[in-house]
């Protein structure tokens, strides 16, 4: 009797065809385009809360920069002159950290130029230093290196200071871009750094300051301060607390 088999097997394929199809016309369930919003939203959510966090943070930091330094210089937004002299503290590239090595050195540097009435003097704190800027006409003559006899008292004043702080201090000397050529001086280059050296040599020469602790160097006019500033206020002298290796606690 002949069998059936083939037929049957034929007939199986063809359902299983017939299945497949019904199964694929099916419509997709509508929940999917909502799990994509969701997924959306949260990111959307943890971007914001992360944008909100650092607004906060910066915030904390300009309050512990305010908190630290109030007492001993009497700042407002933007800075403030002392009751006496010209002593200003810009406000900082880089709030420090209250309790920084830094943010102490700043408080003895602004409290001994307030009490010691340095005139004409500016400090700034930069994120590895803090700077006083000496304008160059109150310690030298017009293209000269030599010290004025009436600069003398406010250097030694300097000196002091260098002498009880425990960081390293570089002079930094610094001219206009207006050119100069003499014989002593064919360039802005040997006046600037002819300014720093003949400082750093009175303070070695005048407070016993150790010859390791200092360096000077001059910039001609390559390094000017930034904004609209007067080729007066680009002539100047710095004394460059280099902070950096106190907060490391590298120097002793």
């Amino acid at each position: 009797m002949p069998t059936v088999k083939p037929q049957h097997h034929r007939f199986t394929k063809k359902r299983r065809r017939d299945n497949r199809s019904e199964s694929s016309d099916k419509p997709l369930t509508s929940d999917g385009w909502q799990l994509v919003y969701t997924g959306f939203v949260l990111i959307l959510l943890c971007f914001f809360i992360m944008l909100t966090s650092y607004a906060s943070f910066e915030q904390a930091k300009v309050m512990q920069f305010t908190e630290a330094f109030s007492d001993a210089i009497n700042i407002f937004s933007g800075g403030r002159s002392l009751d006496k002299g010209k002593t200003v503290l810009k406000p900082a590239a880089e709030i420090v950290p209250k309790e920084s090595p830094t943010a102490r050195l700043v408080e003895e540097i602004a409290a001994f130029a307030g009490d010691n009435e340095l005139s004409d003097v500016e400090l700034r704190v930069d994120p590895k230093a803090v700077v006083m800027t000496l304008p160059d006409a109150a310690l030298f003559d017009s293209g000269t290196a030599r010290i004025k006899s009436a600069a003398r008292p406010t250097l030694t004043t300097i000196g002091r200071l260098i002498a009880q702080v425990r960081c390293q201090v570089r002079i930094a000397g610094h001219t206009d871009d207006r050119p100069i050529r003499t014989v002593q001086f064919p360039s802005n280059w040997e006046l600037s750094t002819a300014r720093a050296v003949n400082v750093l040599r009175f303070f070695l020469e005048t407070t016993g300051i150790p010859a390791s602790r200092l360096s000077a160097a001059g910039y001609a006019s390559h390094q000017p301060l930034p904004g609209d500033v007067t080729a007066a206020r680009q002539r100047r002298v710095e004394i460059i607390f280099l902070t950096h290796e106190l907060d490391a606690g590298g120097a002793e």
